[in-house]
Parts: C-alpha cells; structure tokens; sequence
C-alpha cells in the first residue's frame, strides 16, 4: 500500500452494516408490509393468525425441535433473558460466564439484583472465551452465544454435556439465523427480530426445552415475579404466549416485517442459505485482513471469529491514540456514505464493527473494503502531518 492509497470510485449500494438494528433484507421496502394487521387487536382471529405464522415460521427456518416452546415477549431480546433470568433462576447454583458487555450485563444482573449467592462467575477478555472446560453443567448455566461487542463467539455446543443436570440459559440474539445452534444443548434461547433478519425492535423470542418447561412448573421464585415477567399461573406454563396470545400487545406492523423477513430467508434457502452469506462476507473481511497488516480481528482465535458481528482492531505501529483513530476512520467512513455504523460498541476495545450477518450483500462488503483501506491511509497522514 502506498502512502497515497486512490480514492475509491464504487460505492456500496448499501452501506449499512450497523450491528443492530441490522439492515434491512435486499427488496425491503414498507410496500411489502401493506397486510399488517394494523387497527385490529391482536386477539382478533387476523392478529393471531399472524402471531401463530412467526412462531411456527421460526421454527421451520431455526430447526427448533416439535416439542420445545417458542413465545414472543416483549421488551426484545433484553427482556428474553430477563423472563428467564428472573422465572428460572435460584433452584440451583449458576455459572455465569462473560467475554464481552452484554454477558458482563447478564453478570450483574444475577448478582447485584437478583443478588443470588450461588454463583460462579466465568470472565474473560475481550478477544477471548473463559475456559470453557471449567464451567459446572451440575449448576444452571447462563451465556450468550456469540458476544455481539467482541466478535467472539463459541465454536459449537461440544462443551455442554447432553446428561447435565441444570439448565443451560442463551443468550443467542446475534447467532439465531447465522450460527448452527444445536438445540439438544439449550434449554432456554433468546433473540430478537433486529439482529440477522434485521426486523423491528421491541420483540424478542423465547424458546423452552420440555427441561425448561418442567423447571417454571415445579420451581416458584423467592421473589415476587412483575406480570410481564409472568410465564406460569397455577403451577402451569401459559401455553397461550406460545401459541401466540402476547403478554402484551404487540406491534403488528413490527410482526408483519417480522414474517417478511422470515419468508426472505426461506427463499435464501432456509438456515443453510443465511450461514452461507454470513460467512461468506465475513470471509471477504478474512481475505482483506489476511492481506493488510495494519488490521486484525479483536478475537484471538480464528475458531472463534464471529460471522456476524465481526470487530476488527487497528495495529499499526504508528497510531498515538488508538480510539481517536478508529473513531476517526469510522467517521470518514460515515461521511463518504461508504460505511455507517461502524464504530466499535463504546465499551469494546477501540477498533470496527461490521454486520455481515445475511441481510447484508456480499458485494457491499466487497465495495466498502477499499474505502477502508482509503480511510485507514488518510487518517495515519493526518496524523503524521499533526506531529
């Protein structure tokens, strides 16, 4: 590269790569979304039709097994985990495990709220996993699968034993519809419509094992449960919210891009068709890494490199100030129109962070590279011009 690197002549055609929301599926537009169920209740037979269609489309795409239960919830998938947390929570020790901010989240959660003694807290730093080999499958276990600020994510579920005695809780919101989950493992997993598909907000996804289900039947919280928390009632799941009777009323218009984004990633061919254009963008970023010295992934182990959420680190000798520099970078991005939203998450290390989950097209990736490399060599002669 030489010090004058030329100025990119293609832009992408879209340069969202904002790690959530994410953008939107390629033919998007809200013409598609002119049969939402707008001004009816949901209750009402085209509400719940339309309710009953994302859960049992999600379980087509997901492969999630016939007899585990799939609720929508609200408050995304924050308030996924947080059903989970606060409804399943005390029967048993628990291992927490946390590389990256939102696990670290879950942590103080449990610890600082529900103010559970029994905890095992299993951290890392960012760019590493904890040792996986020491977490105790005798205690309930709590995880995200893929850490969306690190680009970390575990490599499969061959660390959780099948014949473990508590309950695994996963946090999958940035792997559901781009990483194979194996759902044999999992007892409780959360998402929401934002991250892959890049749906609406507010929503999140639910889904009980028969483990988990016989867990919120026989075991009854010390502590006093708020309604929208509520997942039993006389000693019974609800079954409704899994059938589609909401806790709360949900959006309509957000279920109706929900269900297009669903029936986008049928025609993508299904979960296969998504892993593939995840990890072929990111293998576009791998290739450009592979070739450029001054940048690598945040994550230490290529095992572990993220498909979607992909954080880059900047590693160039002569950056002064690190942070400066990759906001910067991120900011001649943003004001080329080439990338937005790149910036790492603002408790990561500084450095990028780019979506390539599958709403995102691979020649977009392939046409914002080059305008990093631009960014990258106009931002070290600014500053070697400031010295």
């Amino acid at each position: 590269m030489t010090a004058n690197t030329p100025r990119p002549d293609i832009r992408p055609a879209n340069p969202q790569f904002s790690s959530g929301p994410c953008t939107k599926p390629k033919g998007w537009s809200l013409d598609a979304l002119q049969d939402a169920a707008l001004g009816r209740s949901h209750r009402a037979a085209v509400g719940k039709t339309k309710l009953k269609d994302a859960i049992e489309m999600t379980r087509d795409v997901l492969g999630i097994p016939a007899d585990y239960k799939i609720g929508i919830v609200p408050a995304s998938d924050t308030g996924a985990v947080e059903m989970a947390l606060w409804s399943l929570l005390g029967a048993r020790g628990v291992d927490m495990l946390a590389w990256e901010s939102f696990g670290a989240g879950w942590v103080t959660n449990v610890v600082k709220q529900l103010k559970l003694e029994n905890v095992t807290e299993h951290k890392a730093d960012y760019g590493l996993l904890p040792d996986l080999n020491k977490v105790n499958f005798n205690n309930d276990v709590v995880f995200t699968w893929n850490g969306t600020t690190s680009g970390v994510r575990v490599p499969n579920g061959d660390f959780i034993p099948a014949d473990r005695a508590g309950l695994t809780i996963c946090d999958a919101t940035s792997a559901a519809f781009a990483m194979d989950l194996p759902w044999d493992k999992l007892d409780v997993t959360t998402f929401s419509w934002q991250k892959v598909l890049g749906g609406e907000a507010a929503h999140g996804m639910l889904i009980l094992s028969p483990r988990a289900v016989e867990r919120l039947e026989s075991y009854t919280p010390a502590w006093p449960l708020p309604k929208i928390f509520r997942l039993t009632k006389g000693g019974k799941l609800i079954d409704g919210i899994f059938t589609g009777a909401t806790i709360n009323t949900p959006s309509m218009l957000a279920v109706e891009d929900y269900l297009f984004a669903l029936n986008w990633a049928k025609q993508q061919g299904g979960l296969k068709g998504l892993i593939a254009r995840a990890n072929a963008n990111t293998k576009a970023i791998a290739d450009f890494v592979e070739l450029h010295d001054w940048i690598d992934f945040l994550a230490h182990d290529p095992t572990t490199v993220s498909n979607t959420s992909v954080c880059l680190k900047f590693t160039d000798g002569r950056i002064t100030d690190g942070a400066a520099f990759a906001k910067a970078v991120a900011k001649r991005l943003e004001t080329e129109n080439a990338a937005l939203d790149v910036g790492a998450y603002r408790d990561a290390p500084a450095g990028l962070r780019i979506w390539c989950g599958g709403t995102v097209e691979l020649s977009d990736i392939q046409a914002m590279l080059p305008w990093l490399e631009w960014a990258f060599q106009s931002e070290i002669n600014t500053q070697a011009q400031a010295a």
